[in-house]
């Protein structure tokens, strides 16, 4: 833990302060509760169900598409926290599944849901179709679990959102800050809170983690060096997560405040750290071929192959914020977590529009991926999406 800190210009975590205070009560509340964990097999969702699950709920039942990261999540509970009395469970469903629905109306009961099912990469938003499942996957299955949690009087839903739905510049955010206007929308029927939160270091399929699997594979290391971001690590990610669902107020957004322990840093900076950690330095190549013939004839002493530099690629942000300047934040309530207060305000009409236009393009062969833009504009005026004509599917 403390050598990722590292990695990302960091020594101290960011919440400690906030867990201290809180720790008692969250513990008693967590303990006299049943949870439902959507999405649990991600790097957020293993974080958020370990943060649960060593609190010793009366009951986490925790939901995945992905069998084996379940498998996985098991082994390392069991590894790192043994057992509980509560009733802890897996199931390995699509949550946007008749056999999902099939589960859900045979059981129910729960006090608290959280999801953390997404489609998180930009990447995503390169062709019509997977980004029409980007828009099932963040939007409408979270709208459906939501309907169904209201059904049978789940007392709170949590959803994780992300900082790229402040002012979104791709299409990946601002699916995110639909998915928001859809969680209003059912605010005045259940408590609903929610996170926006930076890059979550070594995640599964991020830049960071492709480092591992770079060095694994003994090919090169390639990051942008022109882009900055914050990083939290997957223990903060759950953290934050589950404070807001246990304490956030209705509609309320849970982000981490800025200060001298998270700040931004450049992918290629760490990049650098994380050789610097394996006692190398990179290589610096121009192009991905020399790049990739250098890497051929690994190892080189302590150097590594390193391609820097600029990014050119579709809906990559300048910079990183978690709220716009029209929202309200209260800084008081917790040291090192801020609150985006809403009030209960949706467009009915934009959202009957978003729900019949996508019903519409699927009746429609081929999907047009112009389209999905278009209604992106219309939901979100000054929508800021970058279209370069290039995706990162096309780099290395």
């Amino acid at each position: 833990m403390n050598n990722m800190l590292n990695l990302i210009g960091r020594t101290d975590r960011l919440f400690t302060e906030d867990l201290q205070s809180h720790q008692e009560e969250l513990s008693q509340i967590v303990g006299s509760s049943r949870f439902l964990v959507l999405g649990a097999a991600g790097s957020i969702g293993q974080a958020v169900t370990k943060e649960i699950f060593k609190r010793h709920p009366k009951k986490l039942h925790v939901v995945d598409l992905s069998e084996n990261n379940l498998v996985e999540l098991v082994r390392d509970i069991r590894s790192s926290f043994g057992y509980i009395n509560g009733d802890f469970q897996t199931f390995a469903l699509d949550i946007g599944s008749e056999e999902y629905d099939a589960f859900f109306e045979a059981d129910g009961g729960y006090d608290y849901i959280l999801n953390l099912s997404a489609l998180k990469h930009v990447r995503s938003e390169k062709d019509p179709y997977t980004l029409m499942r980007m828009i099932n996957t963040n939007i409408f299955n979270t709208d459906k679990t939501m309907a169904q949690a209201i059904e049978k009087g789940v007392k709170k839903y949590f959803c994780v959102s992300t900082d790229k739905a402040a002012n979104p510049a791709n299409m990946m955010g601002a699916s995110k800050r639909i998915m928001e206007m859809f969680i209003n929308k059912r605010s005045n029927d259940i408590q609903v809170s929610m996170a926006r939160f930076a890059n979550v270091a070594f995640s599964d399929g991020s830049l960071l983690h492709g480092f591992n699997k770079r060095i694994e594979k003994k090919q090169p290391i390639v990051a942008p060096n022109d882009i900055k971001r914050y990083f939290v690590i997957p223990e903060e990610s759950g953290e934050l997560c589950l404070m807001s669902c246990v304490f956030g107020e209705n509609r309320d957004i849970f982000f981490p405040k800025l200060s001298e322990n998270l700040h931004l840093i450049k992918f290629s900076d760490i990049a650098t750290r994380y050789l610097e950690d394996r006692d190398m330095k990179p290589h610096l190549c121009k192009t991905e071929e020399e790049a990739r013939e250098f890497a051929k004839s690994l190892p080189h002493g302590n150097t590594w192959p390193c391609l820097f530099t600029p990014s050119n690629t579709t809906g990559e942000k300048d910079f990183e914020e978690f709220f716009t300047e029209k929202e309200t934040i209260d800084n008081e309530s917790f040291v090192n977590l801020g609150v985006i207060k809403q009030d209960l305000n949706f467009d009915e009409a934009k959202l009957e529009t978003f729900q019949k236009t996508i019903d519409q393009i699927k009746t429609v062969s081929p999907w047009n991926r112009a389209e999905f833009v278009k209604l992106f504009h219309y939901m979100i005026p000054g929508f800021g999406h970058k279209e370069t004509g290039k995706f990162l599917d096309s780099k290395m």
